[in-house]
């Protein structure tokens, strides 16, 4: 870790602040103002990784991105409405992707998450997410999707291998050193496995014309069919374009994640234990850092860490993520002429029926132990979602929570850490086992819908923290704001298009 204790002699730089956030002199040392929170010291920004990388914080966003959106939302989507419809997905993905690289502006140069940096703009802001991320995230959609689907593998009931997977999940989280690192390795792994697997089974049974109306379908800009525009169809699109990559909170809480991979100013900052190890974590910081944006060299820097991150997005996160659905695709492509009847199941409520549909079309290309394959992929699709989710949620809502507290810092962030895993993991329980949704499908379509109503916020807040917080030098640029601006008038409306156009959330 970059040593936070010494900070580098450097010269006041003139032009660099705005509104709420200047640089300025505290007896002999210097500081970035920003908002009303406690300011930040000056430090030297460590170098730059090369640009070219193969694990690092996306790992995360791959996980939570290469989900149920991508393996069953939207292949249930082409089996009713066809490939064509995938223009919205193209655009969804593509929006996430700079999303992205607008979240890790701030957390790679400030050592802070994302909501910090709400709280430096008005802190009502930053509980407002503390309340949505309980609000959305108490609903075990991923886990309930992967763990139907092993029932269908091994006939034990979904609630069941749910249930005992939380508490495993638990336990994993309870037991690591440095929780970080060991679900970057985790899920590197699972994610090879998931995206090699469902490619080579994709070219198994899809044809190439399946390939090419999947990708035709990608540019079909504009097509709307009508029978989208109802109250049972249309409140689904807007949450499976939600899920078009990380859904929800969760860009937010891959500025956590950067911080603990030390991406940037996160160097200065201590890594998150586990409970087992929580008495050898280091005293956190109550605030970030900002480097020297009047330096030629800490800027040379800054640009070499945004490549870093811009590869990132566009080539791990993006790529990866269309790889995946372009797969799932040509398997729904595949289920449909398997099962010509497998439209109407779903019209008629079977939820399900698309996931049975694609098992059907493995199992016709290699008999019914790649059947079962398929639902193997689902079940760790499900799992893979579940890990990142859960320990994002816990990282978040710890974040907040001691930083922001009155009388937090009593405790460990590792403690806080434990005590809302804990937390989600008791509650998501007591949903499967008691719970108002009508089975795994139905939490994860309440989930997905929700998740639009947060991505329009944090669009909003994104905004704020990057135009406000940051000094000008590193701010975004014109377009990338245009974007951000895009995305938040883009899930906001058609949230509300959805209300008061059918007046329902969900059908």
């Amino acid at each position: 870790m970059v040593d936070s204790h010494n900070p580098p002699s450097v010269g006041l730089s003139s032009g660099s602040g705005t509104r709420g956030a200047t640089y300025e002199g505290v007896g002999e040392e210097r500081v970035w103002r920003a908002g009303g929170l406690e300011p930040m010291p000056i430090r030297p920004l460590p170098e730059a990784p090369p640009s070219i990388h193969l694990l690092g914080p996306t790992v995360f966003l791959v996980a939570l991105g290469v989900g149920m959106g991508e393996s069953y939302m939207w292949p249930r989507l082409v089996l009713v409405f066809g490939p064509e419809i995938r223009w919205l997905f193209l655009i969804g993905v593509t929006l996430q992707a700079v999303v992205m690289l607008e979240m890790a502006r701030y957390a790679m140069a400030t050592g802070e998450s994302i909501f910090s940096g709400a709280a430096r703009v008005f802190k009502p802001l930053m509980w407002f997410f503390f309340v949505t991320a309980i609000m959305v995230y108490i609903w075990p959609g991923h886990l309930s999707a992967g763990a139907s689907a092993f029932e269908e593998i091994t006939g034990i009931p979904w609630v069941v291998t749910a249930c005992v997977a939380l508490i495993l999940v638990g336990i994993l989280f309870s037991l690591a050193s440095v929780i970080y690192d060991l679900l970057e390795n985790v899920l590197a792994i699972l994610i090879g496995v998931l995206v090699v697997g469902t490619a080579i089974i994709a070219s198994i049974v899809g044809s190439w014309a399946d390939l090419g109306s999947t990708l035709g379908g990608m540019f079909a800009f504009g097509y709307m069919p009508s029978e989208m525009f109802s109250s049972t169809w249309f409140p689904i699109v807007v949450g499976s374009i939600a899920f078009a990559g990380p859904s929800g909170m969760q860009q937010m809480w891959y500025t956590l994640h950067l911080r603990d991979s030390g991406a940037g100013m996160g160097a200065h900052v201590p890594k998150i234990r586990g409970l087992r190890s929580a008495k050898e974590e280091e005293q956190m910081p109550s605030r970030g850092f900002m480097f020297d944006t009047g330096d030629p060299k800490e800027m040379a820097k800054w640009r070499g860490w945004r490549k870093w991150v811009t590869f990132d997005a566009f080539l791990l996160f993006w790529g990866i993520t269309m790889l995946v659905t372009i797969s799932f695709t040509v398997l729904a492509q595949s289920a449909s002429r398997e099962n010509p009847n497998v439209k109407t199941l779903i019209e008629g409520g079977d939820r399900d029926a698309a996931l049975r549909a694609m098992s059907d079309a493995f199992a016709a290309a290699g008999g019914p132990v790649l059947g079962g394959v398929f639902f193997g992929f689902i079940a760790l699709i499900g799992l893979n979602a579940t890990l990142g989710l859960f320990d994002s949620f816990s990282r978040g809502q710890a974040d907040m929570t001691y930083n922001h507290i009155p009388g937090a810092k009593r405790f460990r962030l590792s403690h806080l850490y434990a005590g809302f895993l804990w937390g989600v993991i008791t509650f998501g329980i007591m949903i499967l086992l008691f719970g108002p949704a009508d089975g795994p499908s139905g939490i994860l379509d309440i989930l997905a819908f929700l998740s639009s109503f947060a991505m329009g916020a944090y669009c909003v807040t994104l905004l704020l923290v990057n135009n406000r917080m940051l000094p000008k030098p590193i701010r975004p640029k014109w377009w990338s704001n245009a974007i951000i601006g895009f995305g938040a008038v883009f899930y906001l409306g058609m949230l509300f298009y959805s209300l008061f156009r059918f007046g329902v959330v969900l059908d």
